[in-house]
């Protein structure tokens, strides 16, 4: 994904972010955490703003990229299959911090934005082809619907646990897709 210099600087940083918000990605709690100079980070980065492209890069990277390859190498072989793989993978992966904490700097700041913007593109795009791949009707709205049941789990006070996320899924992959109206 990145080189072995950079990637503790960037896992601490998402690890950060999902703790405390883009507020408090500073370079001092940078180096603290990681027992770092700010030598070590500007020799890495350059700067905080590049720093801060260069982390929003790696989310894109892992939490998307990473995850679509992963379903796309896997042994599933039919849409269904590759569906049902990423809806489990995404519904069991750590609690829904890091996803909150994006989408709250995404309205902060444009250029989280931008890739915030390009992430759920990525996936619904991806949801899309998988949803038509797997028979749905409408694979448009089951992507979006499938994809809002996943940001709208976490942001529920609490965030509904794994099991119940994977449990809606299974509903709505077994519905016949009946439209009200």
């Amino acid at each position: 994904m990145t080189d072995t210099g950079k990637e503790p600087w960037l896992t601490e940083g998402l690890a950060l972010l999902a703790e405390q918000g883009a507020q408090a990605l500073t370079l001092e709690r940078l180096c603290e955490r990681l027992g770092k100079t700010k030598g070590s980070f500007y020799h890495h980065f350059g700067s905080m703003p590049k720093y801060r492209t260069s982390l929003l890069a790696y989310f894109e990277a892992g939490f998307t990229a990473a995850i679509i390859d992963a379903v796309e190498r896997s042994d599933a072989g039919s849409g269904r299959e590759k569906l049902e793989r990423l809806l489990l993978k995404v519904a069991l992966r750590d609690g829904p911090e890091l996803e909150i904490a994006m989408r709250a700097w995404a309205k902060q700041d444009p250029e989280a934005k931008a890739v915030q913007a390009r992430v759920d593109e990525t996936r619904t795009a991806y949801l899309r082809t998988l949803c038509g791949q797997a028979g749905f009707a409408d694979p448009d709205r089951m992507a979006k619907l499938l994809y809002v049941v996943l940001i709208g789990a976490g942001h529920l006070t609490p965030p509904l646990p794994s099991a119940e996320v994977v449990g809606l899924y299974e509903l709505l992959l077994s519905s016949d897709q009946t439209v009200i109206g």
